[in-house]
């Protein structure tokens, strides 16, 4: 069966296979980030409840600011990350040593850099916003920020080594585990004061804590990494891996300019409380892609270990399944999100947060369309497949802002994401799936563009009948939202049981399913 693709493998340290890893890795990413998405979603309501819709608006906007200034770290860590394959499947200590220095000197720098250029955009805040709100110590506000990202790279980069070593689930217990202390404390200051700086401070100490944790049981797993190290490394495999990282750049400004100007473009032709209520959506839209993506990038280590050891015929055979996959989980938590989001939001923030249903739409189109991409992505990075669509990554950036900011003008909030969506569908969809068939599984890709569009027309059909469904739920909000879900959780997945039921992929997700069941 395909599944034993993965097991077995010699090259995976502590005798475990690379099934084992990745079953591992997904069931206690998606228990620890649950959690962590709870407590979080928590904190928000409290947050939402306790302060003005002013420091709702600033706080999805400064978070943006510093996503974008994250674009100094290059995308290093994803072309670390590869590096580090090959020399793990070979117990090549030397080579492990020299990459991780070369990690430590340039997340020093990023943070370097991430400061001095946070600093001089503060004299531009005002810029940013349209209609700024009565939020008083602003810059403070702003340099908390500030200083939680900085301290965000600081030690933080041995995680990659834990990561490259298919043992996932300890960065991600070390991580959830601090922000749901994190989100704890925020809580109890906000209840107990109301104070938002005193709120900042705690999770810049929450920050600096994880991070100093982290660094630790690194150095317990791995002792080589406290060991000096003076060597370098050859000018080939150097000039590889700044390639790597000149290519990660270009993806690295595609995806934060599609990803993260949505609050920056609200903020400044809409309105910063308009930004405020779509960073709900955006933290419970984003909270379900965090859990879905952790149950999937749970494989990663496992695809990269895949990469160097197998043919491209098994390679193919994996990447079948997780597309599949991808494509239901994402499917089916897009037409969740779009029957449940505003009966929740309601509930959990008020009407006032509320958006139009067409809004509402277009957001969890897009959640499904990146979605899909997700195997692709995970593919591509893990065997290192940054340069041949690099250029791809700043034509999806481009686009994404020309189109947003014409439709914004005539459609308001709506054009942003409609934007959004364009700008994917012209460049990603297509570009990353074909860099996969052409330079690594060398067939032609034409047979997984039919395969996608089958998908497509049966997820639209799924989708269509699931809301003709729920259009006869009507009344009390809370009954509303209790109704939809239950028909939700039994009508799609019906629906796409019955369509798949007899194929290859979905015999390998439910033997996927029963190992995660059984585990540990």
């Amino acid at each position: 069966e395909i599944a034993q693709c993965l097991v077995g493998s010699e090259m995976c340290i502590r005798d475990r296979s690379r099934t084992e890893y990745s079953v591992m890795n997904t069931t206690i990413a998606f228990i620890a980030q649950v959690t962590a998405i709870l407590m979080g979603f928590f904190t928000r309501v409290v947050f939402t409840r306790t302060l003005s819709e002013g420091y709702v608006g600033i706080n999805g906007l400064f978070t943006d600011i510093l996503n974008i200034l994250s674009l100094s770290e290059l995308g290093v860590g994803t072309a670390i990350t590869y590096a580090l394959y090959g020399p793990i499947a070979r117990n090549d200590i030397k080579k492990q040593q020299i990459l991780m220095r070369m990690f430590r000197t340039f997340y020093r720098m990023t943070a370097g850099f991430v400061l001095v250029a946070g600093l001089c955009l503060i004299p531009f805040l005002d810029i940013l916003m349209k209609d700024r709100p009565d939020v008083d110590h602003l810059v403070v506000i702003y340099i908390l920020y500030l200083t939680n990202s900085v301290v965000s790279y600081l030690l933080i980069y041995k995680k990659t080594l834990v990561d490259a070593h298919q043992m996932n689930y300890i960065t991600v217990m070390y991580h959830n585990g601090f922000l749901v202390l994190q989100d704890i404390c925020q809580i109890v200051v906000l209840l107990l004061t109301g104070n938002f700086i005193l709120f900042l401070i705690v999770a810049v100490v929450c920050t600096i804590s994880g991070n100093i944790c982290m660094s630790r049981k690194a150095d317990r797993l791995f002792p080589y990494l406290k060991e000096p190290c003076k060597d370098k490394l050859p000018q080939n495999e150097y000039h590889d891996i700044f390639r790597n990282v000149k290519a990660m750049l270009m993806h690295k400004i595609g995806n934060v300019v599609v990803n993260n100007t949505d609050n920056l473009l609200i903020s400044s032709f809409v309105g910063v409380v308009t930004a405020g209520i779509y960073s709900n959506y955006f933290l419970i839209i984003g909270s379900v892609r965090q859990v879905l993506d952790q149950a999937m990038l749970g494989v990663t280590a496992s695809v990269g270990n895949l990469g160097v050891t197998e043919d491209r015929e098994k390679v193919g055979q994996i990447f079948d399944i997780l597309f599949f996959i991808g494509y239901w989980l994402f499917g089916f938590a897009g037409i969740c999100l779009m029957e449940l989001l505003n009966p929740f939001v309601e509930i959990a923030f008020g009407k006032k947060y509320l958006f139009a249903r067409e809004i509402v739409l277009i957001l969890c189109i897009n959640f499904f369309i990146n979605g899909m991409r997700r195997a692709v992505l995970i593919f591509k990075e893990s065997m290192g497949l940054f340069w041949y669509d690099r250029y791809k990554a700043v034509a999806e950036a481009v686009l994404n802002l020309v189109i947003s900011v014409l439709l914004v003008t005539y459609l308001g909030v709506a054009g942003v994401f409609v934007g959004t969506f364009c700008s994917t569908v012209l460049t990603s969809v297509w570009v990353e799936p074909y860099v996969i068939y052409k330079y690594r599984l060398e067939r032609p890709v034409t047979g997984f563009f039919i395969k996608y569009a089958g998908y497509l027309g049966v997820m639209a059909a799924v989708w269509g009948i699931t809301e003709y469904c729920c259009r006869f739920i009507s009344g009390q909000v809370f009954f509303v939202l209790v109704l939809r879900l239950m028909i939700c959780l039994i009508v799609p997945n019906i629906l796409l049981w019955l369509v798949y039921r007899k194929t290859v992929e979905w015999r390998e997700l439910w033997s996927l399913l029963k190992r995660i069941v059984k585990f540990p």
